[in-house]
């Protein structure tokens, strides 16, 4: 089955299963993925997906615009142009990074990762009046969430994709982590935590879900 969404034809997948309601996602691969009960019929499909078309078309271009970013190469937000040239120095002039191959350009992204990302956690813990571990930093890529506070080990994870936003989604996410060292949920009283240090916390969140 087959679904045109803004002018994209999207292959809609559907699961059957014991389920109540039925489920519509649009995934990475820009498919329709529909979870259903196995009474559902394809034109009953079809008419909650022309009701849904809203909300297909957003989904649509959301995981568009994270695929587009893979595939270019952003840095603090802004998205440059990779010259490779034969040269030792990397030079950064306007949009366009000049570095001599792909591995001097990992090696240079790396080591840039490491430097601010310790920077930034030294600078939002200080901002703390609580007394809370300061915590091992680990760097990783990570499919799902964009960090992860440990307190058996007192240890944060930054996702090493956050290198790809603006600063302040960094902070946010080292705010959002550092919070958990005194209240281990997401309850109101977390949130107020992470709001004192970061008044404009659900902005973030929002774009960084986006």
């Amino acid at each position: 089955m087959k679904y045109e969404v803004d002018g994209y034809i999207c292959d809609v997948i559907i699961e059957k299963k014991h389920n109540k309601n039925t489920y519509i996602r649009v995934k990475n691969d820009l498919n329709i993925y529909v979870s259903t009960s196995f009474l559902v019929t394809k034109a009953q499909i079809k008419t909650l997906l022309d009701k849904n078309y809203s909300f297909l078309v957003k989904s649509l271009n959301n995981q568009i615009k994270i695929e587009q970013k893979k595939e270019s190469f952003y840095y603090l937000g802004i998205k440059y142009d990779i010259i490779f040239y034969d040269n030792k120095n990397i030079e950064i002039i306007g949009n366009r990074i000049y570095i001599k191959n792909k591995d001097c350009l990992d090696k240079w992204l790396k080591k840039e990762i490491n430097s601010l990302f310790k920077d930034r956690l030294d600078y939002n813990y200080n901002l703390f009046t609580e007394k809370i571990p300061f915590p091992s930093l680990k760097i990783r890529k990570m499919k799902s969430r964009w960090g992860v506070c440990n307190k058996k080990d007192n240890s944060i994870t930054l996702n090493l994709e956050l290198i790809k936003y603006d600063i302040t989604k960094l902070d946010y996410v080292i705010i959002h982590e550092l919070s958990h060292f005194i209240h281990f949920n997401h309850s109101n009283e977390f949130w107020k935590q992470v709001e004192k240090y970061f008044p404009n916390y659900k902005k973030i969140r929002k774009e960084l879900k986006d």
